[in-house]
């Protein structure tokens, strides 16, 4: 793909709807194109910092704030704009829609009666939501770990994550190559210990770890939701001849905290 290709592309890409294929092609263009992959970057900044949006109730303060963060997102983008070859506008565009898809929605909210706060609030809460679950799962297929932790950190923002939102960071716990990603997820899916899924996959997990620190993140998590039937995953553990010392010390303290 050439650069009007890229940026015709760029929406797809940051929404995470796009095949593997062209995901990969755009990877390995923007590795070559300092230009398009300077651009993507901004892009994928606004996209980041549209995930502050607010969702508590709505309050006195609630407009203000919005506004505020509406003035500092069109001033980030001027200077942007200000630095940019015409070229490039197609992509801003984009950006500019996903500003203004925000102001539709916060806009409809302040000018409802207040007989309809309720429900559009509820859709506005909903809408970011699935838009961080969304971004989450894209960002968590990236080759770049820093890219992997930034989209650990996404999904940590999700109230309610849907089962395939669940699937992808415990694929991620169990199977990516980066420690730090990894400790990273266990602390994510802490946040959503108390579904019974969650406390099952996190006993299975155990077993499938490698890494000291992971096994240890894991086993204090464990036993800090006194989680009595991590005993017997535990007990397994520690049948391991290659087990590290910290870790067998952490098995057994937390086997005697579980029985």
């Amino acid at each position: 793909m050439n650069c009007v290709e890229i940026k015709e592309k760029y929406a797809d890409y940051l929404m995470g709807d796009i095949d593997e294929a062209a995901r990969r092609e755009i990877q390995d263009h923007i590795t070559d194109c300092a230009s398009c992959r300077e651009e993507l970057e901004s892009l994928s900044a606004i996209w980041t910092r549209l995930g502050v949006l607010s969702e508590e109730q709505p309050g006195p303060a609630l407009r203000e704030r919005f506004y505020s963060m509406l003035e500092a997102q069109k001033h980030d983008l001027g200077k942007e704009k200000a630095r940019t070859h015409a070229a490039r506008r197609p992509a801003f565009s984009f950006a500019f829609s996903l500003l203004f898809l925000i102001v539709g929605l916060a806009g409809g909210y302040f000018l409802t009666s207040s007989r309809q706060d309720g429900k559009r609030l509820a859709l506005l809460h909903q809408e970011i939501q699935d838009m961080r679950q969304t971004v989450a799962m894209s960002l968590l297929s990236q080759s770049s770990p820093s890219a992997r932790l930034e989209g650990v950190s996404w999904s940590s923002q999700v109230t309610n994550p849907t089962e395939k939102t669940l699937e992808i960071l415990f694929r991620t716990l169990n199977s990516d190559p980066n420690t730090n990603v990894r400790l990273a997820a266990v602390d994510a899916l802490y946040l959503f210990r108390d579904r019974p899924s969650v406390k099952n996959s996190l006993i299975q997990s155990l077993a499938k770890q490698s890494s000291p620190l992971v096994q240890v993140a894991l086993i204090d998590l464990l036993v800090g939701i006194r989680e009595s039937r991590a005993a017997d995953a535990l007990k397994q553990l520690l049948q391991s001849a290659k087990l590290n010392p910290e870790v067998k010390s952490h098995a057994e303290l937390g086997l005697k905290q579980l029985i």
